[in-house]
């Protein structure tokens, strides 16, 4: 019998076209054995790549500093830094740094204290070491702030050249303070944010059209914040020439999952006299990611 309580962490890079950028920082994280990556989506489009590693969650409370998991993910943010300008990115997903944003969840009996722990620790060194402005979010942060107001505020949700993200942060200076790292920003780097969360799903929506007007009236109508489904965030993006995406977070999976957001989201196209694709989740499901951990270590 499974006994080992585990921590889940995803890391989104902004970048995905740089392969030498990718394996370097996927060098950085194989120096961690214990911690290994048990997924890596890649989308060329939004020029994005989401990494998920998995290590299990020491039995007593030892140092945080020797945790493999937070180790390996300080050297890959680190690697990631080295590797890639946010000057140079392109893309038609939103991000903040080059290490756009950084979650760890609870799995196997573990509790979201303990994953809260290591993602203040991994907050601590990213500001410090890396001198990256970090901010908190979820059970990391004392007062519980929500992920899509620190986006908010930084202007995460702006495209800032049509319906692109090019370039690094234009000023140096924040809105809002950093809770590690200094107050101004390398626009090289540009700021981590960094969370502890229950699970959370990502499935995207394809919708068939050129027209961003009536995409975004579905994303809206389709989350909890418009006024649809609760526990559901979504936002759409532009997806090549001819397809949007409703890409939604489905914070609470076990009550509004994909399937639900998928019905919901081709009755709102279909409104607007638009056909929806088949949506797909860009990652693996909690039982399949620590179902690949366990084979990987046997």
């Amino acid at each position: 019998m499974w006994k080992q309580m585990l921590a889940c962490c995803k890391v989104y890079i902004s970048e995905s076209r740089n392969k030498a950028a990718l394996e370097s920082i996927e060098r950085a994280a194989k120096l961690f054995p214990e911690a290994p990556i048990v997924n890596k989506f890649e989308d060329v489009v939004y020029n994005r790549v989401g990494y998920t590693l998995v290590s299990s969650l020491p039995a007593e409370k030892p140092s945080l500093d020797s945790y493999p998991l937070k180790s390996a993910v300080l050297a890959m943010v680190k690697s990631a830094c080295e590797a890639i300008d946010l000057e140079l990115h392109c893309g038609s997903h939103p991000r903040l740094g080059v290490v756009d944003h950084i979650c760890f969840h609870a799995l196997a009996g573990a509790s979201l204290d303990q994953a809260a722990g290591v993602a203040r620790s991994l907050a601590v060194d990213v500001g410090t070491s890396l001198q990256v402005p970090t901010f908190l979010y979820g059970a990391a942060h004392e007062g519980g702030r929500k992920l899509d107001s620190i986006r908010r505020e930084l202007g995460y949700f702006k495209p800032n050249s049509g319906e692109q993200w090019i370039g690094g942060p234009k000023s140096e200076s924040l809105p809002l303070k950093p809770d590690e790292g200094p107050t101004q920003i390398d626009r090289a780097k540009g700021v981590v944010v960094i969370g502890a969360t229950p699970w959370v799903d990502n499935y995207n929506i394809p919708v068939f059209s050129t027209d961003i007007a009536a995409v975004r009236r579905i994303s809206k109508r389709v989350s909890g914040r418009g006024g649809g489904l609760p526990s559901v965030q979504a936002m759409a993006l532009v997806y090549g020439d001819d397809i949007i995406e409703v890409a939604c977070n489905l914070l609470e999976p076990s009550k509004v999952g994909g399937d639900r957001v998928q019905q919901e989201v081709e009755r709102l196209a279909k409104e607007e006299g638009l056909e929806a694709g088949k949506g797909y989740f860009t990652d693996f499901s909690q039982e399949k990611i620590v179902e690949t951990y366990k084979k990987m270590l046997s």
